[in-house]
């Protein structure tokens, strides 16, 4: 009984920021500690068939959750709402997480309320990665540097209509620590 009451959970510790070398005229965005949105969170009307872009992340980006379940939460990286609708009806973004020891993003879409996602690839701390939306004929077609998966988009514009999707932490939980991720618009 003494050996199990004397037990206590291991919690590793949070690896200080490490040093991202960042080209130049990438976007900073931080979830600063006890948030979920990005700190530059402005309103941006998209208009678009395709939003390409490169993505940073350090080591703010490993975490662990105070409710275990919640590791498994899709944080939201970047992308449109769409449909000219509210971007829990109709949208397309990146999706990211920290989950067993890797760095993990997603193809996240919102179609007439219903959320879908799927995992597209694992990322390396501090690497620069490709990233890409593209609109096409009934589906979105998501890129991860070379890896391309899709999923169903149910509206039928030529293009996306909407708002530009910040950067957010959660589901239920609040940023742990500082997060910080770069990001650079490619044309």
């Amino acid at each position: 009984m003494l050996l199990l009451l004397s037990c206590k959970k291991e919690i590793a510790e949070i690896p200080a920021t490490t040093s991202v070398e960042v080209p130049e005229n990438y976007a900073h965005y931080i979830i600063h500690k006890g948030a979920q949105y990005c700190d530059e969170n402005n309103f941006k009307s998209v208009t678009c068939t395709e939003l390409k872009f490169n993505v940073k992340f350090d080591s703010s980006a490993i975490y662990t959750t105070v409710a275990p379940g919640n590791q498994y939460d899709i944080n939201k990286l970047y992308g449109f709402s769409d449909n000219n609708s509210d971007h829990h009806q109709f949208s397309a973004r990146f999706g990211w997480r920290w989950s067993a020891g890797a760095l993990r993003l997603f193809g996240y879409v919102y179609n007439e309320g219903i959320r879908r996602s799927k995992e597209i690839g694992i990322v390396a701390i501090g690497s620069e990665n490709f990233c890409s939306i593209k609109v096409e004929n009934g589906a979105y077609r998501f890129t991860l540097n070379k890896k391309i998966d899709t999923i169903i988009r149910k509206s039928t514009t030529a293009q996306a209509f909407g708002y530009r999707l910040y950067p957010y932490f959660g589901g239920d939980e609040m940023a742990p620590h500082d997060i910080n991720i770069w990001i650079k618009e490619l044309q």
